[in-house]
């Protein structure tokens, strides 16, 4: 079984992650494009593995008219040449011109040999676009788009039991038949092992991500402006970087928090950054299934998130941390002053996260599933 696996750019986060570590499952070709500007780079995994993806250089994020077609053409002539058993796309746009080459690739195959076998279509969702990122009409245009890609893809994994159903039930892109969930898995063991952090006269709290809309940081700062009014010692610690880096800082000093808001940027090796946080937030108004969150319970953190994408298919309300409506601020800022007031909950928290997370999102999970997956796939075929 030999797989062609593209994604569009191996930036930070659980896409990138998730398509380098499938990359030891069976023969594997890798093929992606370059970052944008703003984001973290996680080529060096790759390298640290011992694989060399072929890139695309026109297969960015930014949608352009001429280099998606050139994109396009030279992922076409990368399934010619390797010809795979299947092409796995990974992410929107990797989505949507890698399953466009595979079909055309099997159209014109088809038509110039007899008894041809096309090469199996599949496509991971680890998140969608299709709410929050964009105004109404383009949702509307990326919706149908997905549709009709769909009839063309033989299977659709998603990475969590609730994104299924809001691709399936919500915006009907596809039967729930045609549906498998294969749920994230990383190497934990380094965060496994971490110590618990000592006293300190502050809280430590983080949120890792993308500075971007969508992550909706705001919230978090406005909640951290009134822990600070209400005489609480908290440190609110931003790990990432991207195109609302500027507007943020100017953000923070609006509500004249410079002095508990420490901005990171990309950090390569997150291992020290966790060992230092108390509580680890997620103020998303979409998401898959965020990584950060099962980093953070790994290393026995509490959780502090809105209730948005595949958020509770990890994070047990009262158990693990809390779970908030996405927006809701003052419940947000109760939640969060609970647990900074409360060291033993936060202890109590972290180590039944750990123990939730620690086998189920295993790289060896991951491998196991998605081979399972296949070989499902090929029989009922």
């Amino acid at each position: 079984m030999k797989i062609l696996r593209i994604i569009a750019r191996l930036n930070i986060g659980g896409p990138a992650r998730n398509a380098v570590l499938l990359s030891d499952l069976k023969e594997t070709v890798l093929v992606c494009g370059e970052i944008g500007e703003g984001e973290g780079d996680m080529m060096w995994l790759a390298k640290e593995r011992g694989i060399k993806p072929v890139i695309v250089p026109e297969l960015g994020r930014e949608l352009s008219f001429v280099n998606d077609w050139r994109a396009l053409w030279k992922i076409y002539r990368i399934i010619g040449r390797e010809k795979p058993d299947i092409v796995h796309t990974h992410t929107a746009k990797a989505g949507t011109l890698g399953r466009l080459a595979a079909v055309l690739y099997n159209l014109t195959h088809c038509l110039c040999k007899r008894g041809c076998v096309k090469c199996k279509v599949v496509h991971t969702f680890h998140g969608h676009v299709l709410h929050s990122y964009f105004g109404r009409v383009k949702s509307f245009v990326f919706i149908w788009i997905e549709k009709i890609l769909a009839i063309f893809t033989d299977g659709i994994v998603t990475v969590s039991d609730v994104l299924k159903k809001e691709l399936s039930g919500i915006f009907r892109i596809a039967p729930e038949e045609k549906f498998f969930v294969v749920e994230l898995g990383f190497e934990l063991d380094k965060l496994l092992g971490l110590p618990r952090r000592g006293e300190a006269d502050y809280v430590n709290i983080g949120i890792v991500g993308r500075l971007v809309p969508v992550k909706n940081h705001k919230m978090l700062f406005k909640v951290g402006s009134r822990l600070k009014a209400q005489g609480l010692k908290v440190k609110i610690i931003v790990i990432g970087d991207g195109e609302l880096r500027h507007k943020l800082e100017d953000y923070i000093r609006e509500l004249d928090i410079e002095e508990i808001v420490e901005f990171k940027g990309w950090i390569k090796d997150l291992n020290d950054i966790y060992k230092e946080l108390d509580i680890l937030t997620l103020t998303s108004l979409n998401e898959g299934t965020p990584v950060s969150i099962i980093e953070a319970m790994a290393a026995a953190k509490p959780i502090v998130a809105t209730r948005v994408g595949g958020v509770s298919d990890i994070v047990q309300d009262g158990k693990s941390g809390y779970l908030v409506r996405s927006g809701d601020e003052e419940d947000f800022r109760e939640k969060l002053s609970d647990l900074i007031k409360d060291r033993e909950k936060r202890k109590g928290f972290g180590e039944y996260g750990r123990e939730l997370v620690k086998d189920r999102f295993s790289k060896d999970r991951l491998i196991k599933d998605m081979e399972e997956m296949y070989n499902r796939f090929f029989e009922r075929k």
